[in-house]
């Protein structure tokens, strides 16, 4: 099962920096936005507007990640 979850969080990853790549070839301005978690502790940076859905995202997640617990 670890297997399997590890071929496809390398493979999501993989398929991610493709895309960023095909994306800068496309146009010359490229928007990231990029979060995740140290241990409880949610981060994110932002090149755009998306940076606030990326902090709404991370709020909730943490949020279902601490009910999970309870």
């Amino acid at each position: 099962m670890q297997d399997n979850l590890f071929v496809v969080g390398f493979a999501l990853i993989f398929l991610g920096m493709i895309i960023i790549i095909i994306s800068s070839l496309k146009s010359s301005k490229v928007e990231y936005a990029f979060g995740g978690f140290i241990g409880p502790i949610p981060f994110g940076w932002a090149s755009s507007k998306y940076g606030l859905i990326l902090v709404i995202l991370t709020l909730l997640a943490i949020l279902l990640f601490f009910q999970s617990k309870i």
